[in-house]
C-alpha cells in the first residue's frame, strides 16, 4: 500500500474515541469526536494555495486529505471543531516517504518539519519536529472499517505524552432490499 491508497482507505465519517496519558502528571484523560475525511484533487483550490506556498510543483502531486473534526459527541465537554489539509509530497528516489504540507483552521502558521514513511507492514508513521516538540504518530489498519492511531510526544526533558485512538467508520445502515 502507498500514501495515496492509505489516504483513500481513510475517506469517510469516522467515530473515534481517544485516551491520552499525561506522563508528567500522571493524569489520564478520554475524549470522543467524529472526523470526517475528504480526499482533495490536486485541482482544489486549497491544494493549489498549499502547493504555491511551499513552492512544490503541483504537478509532483496527486492531492491531498483533508480532515475535520467535532467534539460535539462527547457531551460535558468544550465542542470544538476545526480542519486540516494534508498534501503528501513523496521523495523522488522513494514515495514510500516524504515531506507533507500542512494546513490546519486557526493556525496561520504552523512552524516546524512533517515527514512521513509508509512502511512495508502498511502503517503510516508521521513525525513532527520543531525546536522544542517532536511528535510521532502511527496509523493503521486493523481492518477496513477500524482505523487505529497512536502518538508520542516529547520535548526536551523527555517523553510528556502518550495517546491512543480507535478510529470506527460510520457506514451508512443498508438500504431495506423488497
Amino acid at each position: 500500500m502507498d500514501i495515496k491508497e492509505f489516504f483513500e482507505l481513510s475517506a469517510g465519517k469516522w467515530f473515534v474515541q481517544r485516551t491520552s496519558y499525561q506522563l508528567c502528571e500522571e493524569k489520564a484523560e478520554n475524549s470522543k469526536s467524529e472526523i470526517i475525511n475528504e480526499i482533495l484533487g490536486s485541482d482544489d483550490s486549497a491544494v493549489i494555495q498549499l502547493c504555491q506556498q511551499h513552492r512544490v510543483d503541483i504537478n509532483s502531486i496527486w492531492g491531498g486529505l483533508k480532515s475535520s473534526w467535532d467534539t460535539g459527541v462527547d457531551w460535558g465537554k468544550k465542542k470544538q471543531t476545526g480542519w486540516s489539509i494534508l498534501i503528501p509530497v513523496g521523495n523522488a528516489e522513494n514515495s514510500d516517504q516524504g515531506k507533507i504540507l500542512r494546513s490546519v483552521s486557526g493556525k496561520a502558521n504552523l512552524s516546524g518539519s512533517l515527514s512521513y514513511v509508509m512502511g512495508e507492514d502498511e502503517a503510516l508513521t508521521i513525525t513532527y519536529s520543531s525546536d522544542s516538540l517532536h511528535m510521532e504518530e502511527r496509523l493503521w489498519f486493523a481492518s477496513p472499517n477500524l482505523r487505529l492511531r497512536t502518538s508520542l510526544a516529547k520535548n526536551g526533558g523527555g517523553y510528556t505524552q502518550t495517546t491512543f485512538y480507535s478510529e470506527i467508520r460510520r457506514v451508512p445502515p443498508q438500504e431495506k432490499q423488497e
